[in-house]
């Protein structure tokens, strides 16, 4: 990290050379004492358009994304309608994206109960991977499989090479869970937490890794929050194990001690944990166990968030966050000593190759495209729900004051953020794997 001119052609960095080493005449953008990054690469997205874009939908999420110097996310398959469980159902997720895309926007294809004769289609009509849950996912339009239907995909997904990314908790240690605080006041977190317990995630770690081991395939565990498993995914990689792991800004902020009864704004599966787990992931970071950190971006309409009672146990799940991502993500990174060059690492290089985007994505370097992120780490800014560009303004972190002000984002050479204002148009494209 240091002072460099960065050279762009057609939308393509070409070379990366000495501050000084700039072409007479050729135009030039000065970023000053900024921090010039790789434009953030989101792989865990929640856009549920077409079907539920009254959730959340491409021009909102692709907004907000730009605004929070993300330039590139993969939507996840679930939450649409339909869901991307099928070839026919991915044509009306792109038929949906068409002229709406203000970043570059992959997709996720989806692993249900009897869906396995549909991967390939899905594969070669260019998803990037495919997303399955281990237990209800919320919505009836997207399954979530058990053992044997695992075992009916992933030998598919091991021939193909795709990544299976898995909501990891098991359905059996959520129901004690739920039926444990059934005659409990909903309104208390430590009730929701209670009704999710870390077993849950561990046991369904346990199985990943089991069948990952027998088949092959390659296994990606969204959303980490238990860090009582980390030792499982430790010990799977030291056997030469295919399997990587992710956590969110959420887990990395928040701890559960700190969380208000009543705040289902910060309700979100698996749960937010206490202040020693938060560390421990922390550190699993900084050890290169957990390789990245993505948002899973998942807003839904304010009533379903049950503001008004604060029932955690009726509230919709999930935290809206694509905008905010890096100024809370180097909060911690910076109160923890990281420094820009490990956010690179977590947020751009490491997605953009889960993803299968490393060649074009995810870095600057010669040959990839030129999106950028300019931002200022020592500038400051309160969180102000009304400036959020997804489609709902509900978030956890309203009022909180980040560093890290987005100060311009860049999109294959163009700027398509800054300071405050989006430029107008779309200039986002769909990206495919080629067949």
């Amino acid at each position: 990290m240091g002072p460099a001119a960065v050279h762009v052609r057609g939308g393509v960095i070409t070379a990366v050379t000495g501050y000084d080493d700039v072409p007479p005449g050729a135009p030039v953008q000065e970023v000053g004492d900024a921090v010039l990054m790789p434009g953030l690469v989101d792989t865990h997205v929640h856009v549920n358009e077409p079907g539920r874009a009254e959730w959340e939908g491409f021009q909102t999420a692709t907004r907000a994304a730009a605004a929070g110097g993300v330039t590139t996310l993969v939507d996840m398959p679930l939450n649409s309608i339909p869901a991307t469980t099928t070839a026919d159902a991915f044509r009306a997720k792109l038929d949906a994206a068409r002229d709406r895309l203000h970043v570059d926007v992959g997709f996720w294809g989806g692993v249900v109960p009897g869906n396995a004769d549909d991967l390939r289609p899905l594969w070669d009509a260019g998803v990037l991977g495919f997303k399955c849950f281990l237990c209800p996912s919320g919505v009836d339009e997207f399954g979530y499989v058990a053992e044997a239907d695992l075992r009916a995909a992933m030998p598919v997904l091991a021939g193909l090479g795709a990544p299976l990314l898995a909501h990891a908790e098991l359905p059996e240690p959520l129901a004690r869970g739920a039926l444990a605080v059934a005659e409990l006041d909903g309104r208390h977190y430590a009730v929701y937490l209670a009704s999710r317990p870390a077993e849950a995630e561990h046991r369904a770690i346990e199985l990943l890794v089991r069948l990952c081991r027998e088949t092959g395939a390659r296994v990606h565990v969204v959303h980490l929050a238990d860090a009582d498993s980390l030792p499982l995914l430790r010990e799977a990689r030291a056997a030469g194990l295919p399997v990587t792991v992710e956590t969110c800004p959420h887990y990395l902020h928040f701890a559960a001690e700190s969380i208000r009864d009543g705040a289902t704004d910060h309700k979100c599966a698996p749960p937010i944990r206490d202040r020693e787990n938060r560390e421990r992931l922390w550190d699993a970071l900084g050890a290169g166990e957990i390789g990245l950190i993505v948002t899973d971006h998942s807003p839904c309409p304010p009533e379903m968030k049950g503001l008004d009672d604060g029932d955690f146990l009726r509230a919709w799940g999930g935290i809206a966050s694509l905008q905010l991502t890096l100024s809370v993500a180097w909060k911690g990174a910076r109160q923890r000593g990281y420094t820009p060059v490990h956010l690179a690492r977590w947020m751009c290089e490491a997605p953009a190759r889960l993803a299968g985007l490393e060649r074009s994505k995810g870095a600057i370097a010669a040959g990839r495209d030129a999106d950028f992120v300019v931002w200022l780490p020592d500038e400051e800014f309160t969180v102000d729900p009304a400036k959020l560009h997804h489609r709902h303004h509900v978030t956890p972190y309203a009022g909180a004051t980040l560093p890290g002000v987005v100060a311009a984002t860049y999109l294959r050479g163009r700027r398509i953020y800054h300071r405050g204002q989006l430029t107008p148009g779309p200039a986002g494209r769909t990206l495919l794997r080629p067949a």
